[in-house]
């Protein structure tokens, strides 16, 4: 099957990583232009345009899609489908409808709960229990169209957004396989009931409000790591907090953000219900630490308080 592959992060590379495998004729690939990361801030190609040129695929890094000499390049490839996986870019209709078999996109929730930018994070943030991939055939609207494959896991207690997200690539790039070698597929509209939107992760929302329950913070740390990371402050300074797990304690008299214990298992700390025991930490600059080593270069008595965030009015 001849298909142009669009996508940009990790993500998308496992995805063409299986195509390319499964003997497939990719003529183009599209990805977001380079972007400027690091110290030097010097120009970096995305994983997906690594893995293309890698395997002397052409690569278009368009700014848009929107524009007609963009369009006449997609066009003459005469491509059967076009894969879409965390592009980053928005297909118009006149690109949505070039391709004999259309445009799908592999998208990480179960549609129509979390459409959107952020379905990995926001499904942990919610304590959702399972999750999983769509193979979606595209629409103008935001992941509206209807499905033509679908497969669900269990998110466990310790799933971060990165765990989750190696999980959901991996299921993504066989069920897009499954998908191209039975293409045409018959599609399943999604439901009206039942949509949320998976907006995009904010640094603004790292810092750890102490006021929710300990089940919350927990969600939190594991949703926002990689990133932004959960954070708190300790004495004015910034305290990364990459691993947390809920303990049962009595707490009723302790303010949040109170520090009930400190030992080498965790940082005991007061939450609006229960508590959080935290189990790696990290200074501004430093390393990613367990409980124990940041106790030996950081004295944290019972009693000591991490500040809570300073609530924006509306």
């Amino acid at each position: 099957m001849r298909l142009i592959f669009a996508g940009t992060p990790e993500f998308s590379a496992n995805a063409l990583r299986a195509i390319l495998a499964a003997g497939h004729s990719v003529r183009l690939v599209l990805t977001q232009p380079d972007r400027p990361s690091g110290r030097g801030m010097t120009l970096h190609a995305s994983p997906v345009k690594e893995l293309a040129l890698a395997s002397g695929i052409e690569v278009f890094q368009p700014l848009s899609l929107k524009d007609s000499s963009a369009q006449d390049r997609v066009r003459a490839v005469g491509a059967d489908v076009i894969v879409v996986a965390a592009y980053g870019l928005i297909l118009p209709q006149a690109v949505l409808d070039l391709p004999r078999f259309g445009c799908i996109n592999i998208h990480a929730s179960l549609l129509p709960r979390w459409r959107g930018a952020a379905p990995i994070q926001r499904a942990i943030l919610a304590g959702d229990s399972e999750t999983g991939v769509c193979i979606m055939q595209m629409e103008a609207g935001l992941d509206t169209g209807p499905v033509l494959l679908s497969s669900s896991l269990p998110i466990n207690i310790e799933d971060t957004a990165a765990s989750l997200h190696d999980k959901l690539a991996g299921l993504g790039a066989r069920q897009i396989v499954e998908a191209l070698e039975k293409l045409p597929l018959p599609s399943t509209p999604q439901p009206e009931v039942g949509v949320t939107y998976a907006a995009k992760i904010d640094k603004s929302e790292a810092p750890l409000d102490w006021r929710l329950s300990a089940a919350q913070l927990a969600r939190q740390v594991r949703a926002f790591n990689p990133f932004p990371g959960a954070s708190t402050n300790l004495n004015g300074q910034t305290i990364k907090v990459w691993g947390a797990e809920v303990v049962d304690s009595a707490t009723q008299d302790k303010a949040p953000g109170i520090v009930v214990a400190a030992d080498r298992q965790g940082i005991v700390v007061a939450c609006g219900d229960s508590s959080l025991r935290l189990t790696e930490l990290q200074k501004a600059g430093g390393k990613r630490l367990s409980a124990a080593s940041f106790l030996a270069g950081t004295s944290l008595p019972a009693g000591a308080v991490f500040a809570l965030p300073t609530l924006e009015l509306p």
